[in-house]
């Protein structure tokens, strides 16, 4: 069978099914890192007020979801997921290729992101998409339990 895939704008409406996917995207994440990913500790109520939402439709299904924040000279890239029954079709790249647009719809010519250390598949995919570390820090926010909890943060530029 043959799935329209289509990409909306979140809506306040879409708040539950947002935590959903996140909680089903980032639970295989807890044991690794040892804590709560920062994306399942989000009210998505007041993100959908303070951040924009791209919502990727598989046919009937919420597939996946990037989140941005356009700062003064970039574009912020706050979470991207997608369910993990849709894995493996590119719809994190497609997303991730959403985000390049919404940057560029802006007038900026520089993303960010940051990620887990541990998220090495997430890292190798941000780095095929043209994403190089910029700095590493010890994550110092709420649940930490290990001493090699880092946050990668990564940039784009866009040309």
């Amino acid at each position: 069978m043959d799935e329209s895939v289509v990409v909306r704008r979140g809506a306040a409406a879409d708040a539950e099914a947002i935590r959903a996917l996140v909680e089903a995207a980032y639970t295989k994440w807890i044991p690794v890192i040892g804590r709560l990913p920062i994306p399942m500790q989000a009210d998505y109520a007041q993100a959908l007020r303070d951040h924009r939402f791209d919502l990727l439709r598989a046919g009937p299904d919420l597939a996946g979801l990037i989140e941005t924040r356009a700062e003064a000279d970039h574009l912020l890239v706050v979470n991207v997921a997608v369910d993990p029954a849709f894995q493996g079709r590119g719809f994190g790249s497609r997303l991730m290729g959403r985000a390049d647009a919404v940057a560029a719809e802006a007038g900026l010519a520089r993303l960010r992101l940051y990620t887990n250390k541990k998220y090495t598949a997430n890292l190798r995919l941000y780095g095929a998409l043209g994403y190089r570390v910029e700095r590493e820090e010890l994550y110092d926010g709420p649940g930490r339990t290990r001493d090699d909890d880092v946050t990668v943060h990564m940039v784009k530029d866009l040309v």
